[in-house]
């Protein structure tokens, strides 16, 4: 009997204590809607931390006291005093010290959710409000462009002949390429100093690389001063003045026509023949290469005027071999340009002239009387690997017209043998420490193709 009185006092307790828990959830749901106030609480009451914990707040009766934060998807820091609404997420930040405020989970939802929708109402700009906005852009870029265009651009810059007013003031005259020319060619005919000269033809030599300016020359009638500076005693002006000259021929042919005309291969051949001086010997036969290429009308009076001849008497004088390699490649040049310039390949309407004007060359015809099929060969025996390769071209492309001189010439074939000798064992030893040897393959190459015809 007892025992069943205990069990239902417990039960009876056990009912009231589960409704009080009701009657206080309800009441805290009806109050559900006030403002919350941040509690210092150095006591230790518990806040959220970066581990996530929550914090502890304390309802708020007056609202007219307090400034309520309105949180939002990022943190902000909270100032002591400071409400946020009912369901914010507070924490510490350890780092900092300071507490901060977001939207709870439930607002934060509710918030993302929002404002989805405001962006999915206009997920895309109205091409006609587009193009009314550029159009507003543009116009604002451009307010008083068109009236004022001309008057900005004019107002910018300034007419050329009042630029050269105000440098003439200030000795800055801006000159064209013909007006240098004009004032370098007659300060070169007034003045009587031989550095001022000098000085003169290095700047023509930098001027004439250009085309135009090398065909200005010739027609304001600068090849007579250079024909004078080649006729000077002074070997230094002899030299510039080839130098000048050899530039403004290179690949100019209207100067090379103007240059024959002028006598100028006839001054060119009789300093050559003439004058001992290295410098000016090296110029002058830049000067003729320059003259002579792809110009058979010029190699015809080269040949006539005994050209071939005064290059034998320089090659034999020259005793470093440079003047040698330079003359030898000329020859090799001119052989070749004739081959290439009269074989069926180029025979077609356009080159019948050409063609013509190179049968009346008779280069081959020199060569052999003036003794080059034996002069040549005394290229192979400089110590220079280039000077040697050049020899050997040219013994290559020269063996048509010179091969019964090649057949009785016993040094050529003992020098083609020894060199073949030499040239493969630096092969063999380039080989053992693996270092390139194409270079000297192809002397090899040359030197049995050099045999083969001879045979």
């Amino acid at each position: 009997m007892c025992l069943r009185l205990f069990t239902i006092v417990r039960l009876s307790c056990l009912i009231l204590i589960t409704v009080l828990l009701f009657h206080c959830c309800y009441i805290s749901c009806q109050r559900s809607d006030g403002a919350l106030t941040v509690v210092d609480n150095p006591g230790g009451n518990e806040l959220d931390t970066e581990d996530g914990s929550e914090a502890t707040v304390q309802e708020e009766d007056t609202e007219e006291d307090l400034e309520v934060v309105h949180p939002t998807d990022q943190w902000q820091t909270l100032k002591p005093g400071q409400a946020v609404p009912s369901g914010s997420h507070v924490r510490l930040n350890l780092q900092t010290g300071q507490r901060e405020v977001r939207l709870g989970e439930e607002q934060l939802k509710y918030w993302m959710q929002q404002h989805s929708e405001t962006e999915d109402k206009h997920p895309f700009i109205n091409p006609d409000e587009l193009k009314k906005a550029m159009k507003k852009i543009k116009e604002d870029l451009n307010i008083n462009k068109d009236s004022n265009q001309e008057e900005s651009v004019s107002s910018q810059f300034r007419p050329l002949e009042e630029l050269k007013k105000d440098m003439a003031q200030l000795d800055l005259l801006v000159e064209t390429d013909i007006q240098i020319l004009r004032r370098l060619l007659n300060q070169f005919n007034s003045t009587r100093s031989t550095e001022e000269k000098l000085n003169i033809l290095h700047e023509l030599e930098y001027m004439v690389h250009q085309v135009d300016n090398a065909q200005n020359l010739c027609s304001m009638g600068g090849l007579i001063f250079i024909l004078e500076g080649l006729n000077s005693s002074d070997s230094k002006l002899q030299e510039n003045s080839a130098f000048v000259l050899g530039s403004a021929l290179s690949s100019n042919p209207t100067v090379q026509v103007k240059a024959v005309e002028s006598g100028a291969l006839q001054a060119l051949l009789t300093l050559l023949a003439t004058t001992e001086h290295f410098p000016v010997q090296k110029k002058v036969l830049f000067a003729v290469a320059s003259l002579l290429r792809n110009f058979p009308f010029a190699q015809q009076h080269f040949l006539s005027n005994g050209g071939l001849q005064v290059m034998s008497g320089v090659f034999q004088g020259d005793r470093n071999g440079s003047l040698r390699t330079r003359i030898v490649t000329l020859l090799y040049d001119l052989i070749s340009e004739k081959i290439s310039k009269t074989s069926l390949d180029f025979m077609d309407p356009s080159h019948e002239e050409r063609v013509r004007q190179y049968s009346r060359v008779t280069l081959d015809k020199e060569l052999v009387e003036t003794n080059w099929c034996s002069l040549v060969p005394q290229l192979l025996g400089s110590s220079e690997h280039d000077y040697r390769e050049k020899a050997l071209q040219t013994l290559i492309v020269m063996a048509p017209m010179c091969l019964e001189q090649y057949r009785t010439d016993g040094s050529l074939l003992t020098s083609l043998i020894s060199l073949k000798t030499l040239y493969e064992e630096m092969v063999n030893k380039e080989k053992t420490v693996e270092k390139e040897t194409e270079y000297f393959v192809e002397i090899v190459e040359l030197i049995d193709n050099l045999k083969i015809k001879i045979r």
